[in-house]
C-alpha cells in the first residue's frame, strides 16, 4: 500500500486528487477543541475570566486541561475565543451606542472584567498573550468610535477613540477592584447614563 499523499493544506488526498476522510486522530481534535470552547464558555459566564482554572475548564470538557495551550495557547487567547464565538464576526456597534454600552456593562457586571481590559491598562510579562487581548480590544472598542469620529470629520478621530476606550476600560476596572465603594455599587441602570454622558464628552460638541 502507498503511503497517501497530502495537499497544501496538510489533509489527506487519495490518488484522484480528492480528499480522503478526516481521520479519527483530527475528529478527535476537533471535538476536543469544541469542548474546550463550550466548557470554558459556560464557566467564565459563571464565575468570570480570574476565578476560571484551566484545570476546572478541562474537567468540565472532559479533556486534558493541556490541550488548551495546544489549541489555544492559553487561557486568555480561550477566553477571546469564547468571546469572538459569542459576539459572532460582525462588526460590532461603537460605545457612544445606548444598547451596545449597556451589553458590555451588563456582561462585565455578571463575569468582571476579561484580559481585553487589563490588557489596556496593566503591563503585561507574556507579549503573545498581551498584543492578542490589545488586538481585541482595538478591533471591537476602539475601531468602532474611530470610524464614527472619522464619519463626522472631528479632528484626531482616533486620539478620541483611544482616549474614550480608555477611559472606559479604566472605570470598568475600578469598578471591580473596590477601590471606589459607590462605582463598585451602583447598577447598570444608574451607572449607564453616567458612563455614557462622560463618553460622548471625548466628541466634541458642534
Amino acid at each position: 500500500m502507498t503511503e497517501a499523499a497530502t495537499g497544501a493544506d496538510g489533509a489527506a488526498v487519495a490518488d484522484d486528487g480528492r480528499p480522503e476522510p478526516a481521520t479519527p486522530r483530527r475528529r478527535d481534535a476537533a471535538r476536543s477543541r469544541e469542548l474546550l470552547l463550550r466548557a470554558a464558555a459556560e464557566l467564565f459566564a459563571d464565575r468570570g475570566f480570574d476565578r476560571t482554572t484551566i484545570r476546572e475548564i478541562g474537567e468540565r470538557a472532559g479533556v486534558d486541561p493541556a490541550l488548551i495551550a495546544r489549541y489555544f495557547g492559553g487561557k486568555t487567547q480561550l477566553y477571546l475565543a469564547t468571546t469572538r464565538l459569542e459576539l459572532g464576526d460582525s462588526a460590532p456597534a461603537d460605545l457612544l451606542d445606548e444598547e451596545r454600552l449597556r451589553t458590555l456593562v451588563e456582561r462585565v457586571t455578571r463575569r468582571g472584567p476579561g484580559p481585553s481590559f487589563q490588557a489596556a491598562v496593566l503591563p503585561g510579562d507574556n507579549t503573545e498573550v498581551q498584543q492578542a487581548a490589545r488586538t481585541y480590544l482595538h478591533e471591537r472598542l476602539v475601531e468602532p468610535l474611530y470610524q464614527r469620529f472619522a464619519a463626522e470629520q472631528v479632528d484626531r478621530p482616533r486620539l478620541r477613540a483611544e482616549i474614550a476606550t480608555a477611559a472606559f476600560a479604566g472605570i470598568i476596572l475600578a469598578r471591580s477592584g473596590g477601590a471606589f465603594a459607590e462605582l463598585a455599587e451602583a447598577g447598570p441602570e444608574e451607572l449607564l447614563p453616567l458612563l455614557h454622558d462622560l463618553l460622548a464628552a471625548s466628541r466634541p460638541t458642534t
